[in-house]
């Protein structure tokens, strides 16, 4: 008698590890085609898995993303709960995503917000939660706390581009740190739609207040306030008021007799020099996240010579035809500033 239950117990125990593999097959078969945008498809794939092997995570973990992109936020929050009631102590960080996500997306952000806290309890390091968390404070015009998620994103992880877009969107006020902002966005994408836009921005920001007149005089206004803290010997966090001066003063120069040969990028590279000039000369006891964490980043780009390959590689996102010209003729250039990039010491 108990041969046999040992037999049947042998049994069973290769029907479910044969069935745990079938599901696994089938979850990634819905993965491709939720990846190809087929989502309905991709989540009778997960459901099949789930026949084959009941609280399957892997399937489970995909089912609530896929019905988070369906728009379908009422079961991903469902599902998302169940998962976490059934393995708390997995690496769920993404289920707090998808789940806050989809409490975004149905009006609560208080809840999603809850959610994406609960998640950085146990995940304090992943930096999609706090990116997450920085959208749906946006969203709720808390700017000031969106901010902060959105540079714990980047410090966790600063090669992501979207936090990077986001700081430079919610910091526009602050030109020079704005500025900083897009232009290590369009270090990581210059490829995207949304790349040309932040070029525009970035070249906006540095012509502010500098206008050629009909006469041919050269008209420049500088923010009063900024020339206050210029003389300022107490400085607030992200002061950036002497590179903002020398900005404005270098972007005057773009209407000289002697820069009207110049190509637009030659004129970029001009200008950003001056800022990380400005930067370089005015760093000691700065304080604030674009001076300690961003800053030092281009002041050292500077330093080593990089900024005409940069100008170019940002260029491209416009389709410029000199940054494909240049791009072209100078790979070893190119491939240079990207090793640096990559291998930069961020602290």
């Amino acid at each position: 008698m108990r041969k046999i239950y040992y037999l049947s117990l042998f049994v069973t125990n290769i029907l479910l590890a044969q069935n745990a593999e079938h599901a696994y097959k089938k979850v990634d078969e819905g993965i491709e085609l939720h990846d190809a945008g087929k989502y309905d498809e991709a989540l009778s794939k997960y459901n099949e898995a789930l026949i084959l092997d009941k609280d399957n995570s892997f399937a489970l973990y995909e089912k609530a993303m896929t019905l988070e992109a369906l728009k379908r936020y009422d079961e991903a929050v469902e599902t998302s709960k169940y998962i976490l009631k059934l393995y708390p102590n997995d690496d769920n960080k993404t289920v707090y995503v998808t789940y806050g996500n989809a409490l975004d997306h149905m009006g609560k952000p208080d809840l999603a917000l809850k959610i994406y806290d609960e998640g950085l309890k146990k995940h304090p390091s992943y930096y999609h939660l706090y990116f997450n968390k920085g959208i749906t404070l946006a969203t709720s015009r808390k700017n000031e706390e969106a901010i902060k998620a959105f540079q714990a994103s980047t410090k966790l992880n600063p090669n992501h581009p979207g936090s990077f877009n986001a700081l430079a969107v919610l910091s526009s006020s602050n030109r020079i740190a704005s500025i900083l902002a897009s232009s290590r966005y369009l270090i990581l994408d210059n490829k995207s739609t949304r790349a040309k836009g932040n070029l525009d921005a970035i070249i906006s920001l540095m012509n502010k207040g500098v206008s050629k007149q009909g006469d041919n005089s050269i008209s420049l206004t500088i923010d009063e306030n900024t020339l206050n803290k210029v003389n300022k010997k107490r400085k607030s966090e992200n002061d950036f008021a002497t590179a903002d001066v020398v900005l404005s003063m270098s972007a005057a120069l773009d209407f000289d007799e002697k820069n009207k040969n110049k190509t637009d990028i030659e004129k970029f590279a001009e200008k950003f020099k001056s800022i990380c000039g400005a930067l370089d000369e005015t760093k000691k006891n700065q304080q604030g996240y674009f001076w300690e964490f961003l800053a030092p980043y281009f002041i050292e780009m500077k330093n080593r010579n990089l900024i005409e390959p940069f100008s170019n590689i940002i260029f491209l996102s416009a389709n410029n035809g000199h940054a494909t010209e240049y791009s072209s003729l100078n790979p070893d250039k190119i491939d240079e500033f990207y090793l640096w990039s990559k291998n930069y010491d961020w602290k």
